[in-house]
């Protein structure tokens, strides 16, 4: 819907069309197709017939080329998008992101069992904001609680696949283009890698790349 996946990969257009197709921004080898690549700043108040045409639009006009895997950025929630696209095309599985406050998780449940009705493998969670390392003092606090996520994992039986510790460079590469997988001076670039192969060995495959709708 937004902006973000284009910033944080640096990318700001699309390349021009070819035989009618759209064709997607790619950075870092990953592709990206973006509502911010309309050139519009307004943002995008759309009702469930627009957001339905424009995930066809994504999924069949634009032409992606041969895909390991095709990862699409939801808005939080269980509205329209998330029906539309589990309506569309057959989807592998669901990635819940949430952070370990109580408030996040009573979302985070909410969005497990939308998927499970619609019969969307959920592969399983991902604790973001887990805890702040303090570069002083070395000690971990846990800003947002502790242990949410782990808790829901174990509770609903799904793996925990990652905690992203939230740290200053991961804001920084973001803002600046640069995933922070890619940057050695990240402590989190553990945690993205870790999460990638996780994802990859859930979904039965060996080696990914990952493209990117948003």
């Amino acid at each position: 819907h937004g902006p973000n996946v284009p910033r944080m990969l640096g990318l700001k257009q699309l390349p021009p069309a070819q035989d009618g197709k759209i064709l997607p921004a790619e950075a870092y080898d990953i592709k990206v197709m973006s509502l911010a690549f309309a050139g519009d700043s307004a943002p995008a108040i759309w009702r469930g017939p627009m957001i339905d045409k424009a995930i066809q639009q994504f999924l069949f006009d634009v032409a992606w080329g041969a895909l390991d895997v095709l990862v699409v950025d939801l808005p939080p929630g269980t509205g329209d998008a998330q029906l539309s696209l589990t309506q569309r095309i057959p989807v592998d599985g669901a990635i819940i992101v949430s952070t370990p406050q109580v408030v996040a998780l009573d979302d985070a449940r909410k969005g497990i069992a939308m998927f499970q009705k619609v019969d969307v493998p959920v592969l399983g969670l991902v604790e973001n904001m887990s805890f702040f390392q303090c570069p002083d003092c070395g000690s971990a606090h846990h800003i947002f609680g502790h242990g949410g996520a782990v808790k829901l994992a174990a509770e609903l039986d799904l793996p925990l696949l990652a905690e992203i510790p939230l740290e200053p460079l991961i804001r920084e590469d973001s803002d600046s283009g640069l995933p922070a997988v890619l940057d050695p001076q990240s402590g989190s670039h553990r945690a993205f890698q870790g999460l990638a192969e996780a994802v990859a060995e859930r979904l039965g495959l060996l080696q990914t790349t990952a493209e990117v709708i948003s």
